[in-house]
């Protein structure tokens, strides 16, 4: 299931006691326990969104399908921006196509949740390294045509804290960064790298950039919260200056298309990438399997692409 963001109260005392009884049982794996006890707090406030969501999620651990179904909708049908991120919980059960799984509202409730520890978790935790691998792959995507790893500008595609240009700094003139998540630009703003900072939507951003106006966009492990970027590909392929890179990071799987794992992130599979790259008018310069962190010690595949417009 996905991370749990930060508990909201419900407005009522006891209630709010019952759930995190409730969401203690589940943790312990007493399924039984922790569907009573969220049915009590629903009873004392029964419009609390992760109250119901933990019911549907517990149900959909003990096999009641229908029941997690039902249990889950009410919960989104409360909080239709999906901060606890219910629609991951219904494509798994088969109630939504895989595609509509991660929505904003979850994104920018995670980051906003993990801003204060994001850089440290990353790094000390997952072993991060998916800004660095960016930067020496665009090095050597220069490299072949004799160039030194230069931009007038570039575009950071969910920037976060600012990681992707703290690694790429004095290979630019300027920067621009957006995210979803305000926290996450609160931190990117203190680095006092960023010419630019923008809270939106990725494509929403790009349409709004002038045609041939960036040498370099870098997408560091963002994909892996998007199902289809085939709108992404090709806002940035108009938005880049010819001879210009597209550089990313993304979850790998080996079968077809895409997959959502159990991380609660999409999988991208490498014929679906490059025909993606192909179809928005691309060519490949750099495709290789790589791992940007670990989850529990056991690195995560993905792969690296730097694409050429």
């Amino acid at each position: 299931m996905p991370p749990i963001p930060i508990l909201r109260s419900s407005g009522d005392l006891l209630a709010d006691r019952r759930y995190a009884y409730a969401e203690a049982a589940l943790k312990e794996g007493d399924h039984r326990a922790a569907l009573d006890l969220a049915a009590q707090s629903l009873e004392l406030a029964p419009l609390f969104a992760p109250a119901h969501a933990l019911l549907g999620r517990t149900r959909a651990l003990l096999g009641e399908r229908e029941a997690a179904i039902e249990a889950l909708s009410k919960a989104l049908d409360l909080e239709p921006e999906d901060p606890l991120g219910l629609r991951i919980d219904l494509a798994r059960l088969g109630a939504l196509p895989l595609q509509e799984a991660i929505g904003a509202g979850y994104v920018r409730t995670l980051f906003d949740d993990y801003a204060g520890t994001f850089d440290k978790h990353l790094v000390k935790n997952l072993s991060y390294r998916g800004p660095e691998l960016l930067r020496a792959a665009v090095r050597r995507a220069y490299a072949a045509y004799g160039a030194p790893m230069w931009a007038e500008r570039v575009l950071d595609l969910g920037c976060g804290t600012g990681l992707v240009g703290r690694a790429l700094a004095g290979t630019y003139a300027t920067i621009d960064g957006v995210d979803l998540s305000p926290r996450m630009l609160t931190v990117a703003r203190r680095t006092r790298l960023y010419n630019g900072l923008h809270e939106r939507e990725l494509l929403d951003f790009l349409k709004q950039q002038p045609d041939w106006t960036a040498e370099l966009v870098v997408a560091a492990d963002v994909f892996v919260y998007l199902a289809a970027p085939d709108q992404i590909f090709g806002e940035v392929r108009r938005v880049l200056r010819r001879g210009g890179f597209f550089a990313f990071t993304v979850q790998a799987h080996e079968g077809e298309g895409i997959a959502l794992g159990e991380d609660s992130r999409y999988a991208h599979g490498e014929r679906y990438l490059r025909g993606l790259a192909e179809q928005t008018g691309f060519a490949v310069a750099l495709f290789e399997p790589v791992s940007t962190r670990q989850d529990r010690g056991v690195d995560v595949p993905g792969f690296l692409a730097v694409l050429e417009r």
